[in-house]
C-alpha cells in the first residue's frame, strides 16, 4: 500500500517551487521523485525551492533524492533551497547533515529572495 503524498508545483519568476504534503517514504519516494525529475528536465540554470511545509515524515531514501537534485542543480549553475520545514522534519534534516549542504530557510519568501540575489 502506498503512503499518501502530494506534491504541487508552481512557477514563480522562473523558479520551480515544489510544495510537499503528507509523507515521503519507501512506498512513494521513487515515483514522487521520478515525477519531479521529469518536471525539472534539464537541470541547467534551474532554480528550485522544496517547500516542505506540509511534510509530516521523510525517510532516508527521500533525503538522498533531495541531495541528488541539489547535486544536479549545483553542477550546472542553478540554485536550490529548502524552506518551511516543520520542527520534526528540520531536526531529521539537521541530524543527517543536509542543512549544512543545502541552504535551508524558514520561509518560501526568504528562499525566493535568496535565489534572486
Amino acid at each position: 500500500m502506498q503512503t499518501l503524498i502530494e506534491v504541487n508545483k508552481k512557477l514563480e519568476n522562473g523558479i520551480n517551487i515544489f510544495e510537499f504534503s503528507w509523507e515521503l517514504d519507501e512506498t512513494n519516494a521513487d515515483k514522487t521523485f521520478k515525477t519531479i525529475y521529469d518536471d525539472i528536465g534539464d537541470f541547467t540554470w534551474k532554480n528550485i525551492i522544496f517547500n516542505l511545509s506540509g511534510l509530516k515524515y521523510i525517510n532516508s531514501k527521500s533525503i538522498w533524492y533531495i541531495a541528488d537534485v541539489f547535486s544536479n542543480i549545483e553542477d550546472v549553475n542553478g540554485k536550490m533551497y529548502i524552506s518551511n520545514c516543520s520542527e520534526w522534519v528540520k531536526d531529521i534534516l539537521e541530524l543527517v547533515g543536509i542543512t549544512t549542504i543545502i541552504p535551508t530557510v524558514d520561509t518560501e519568501a526568504e528562499a525566493l529572495s535568496a535565489i534572486k540575489k
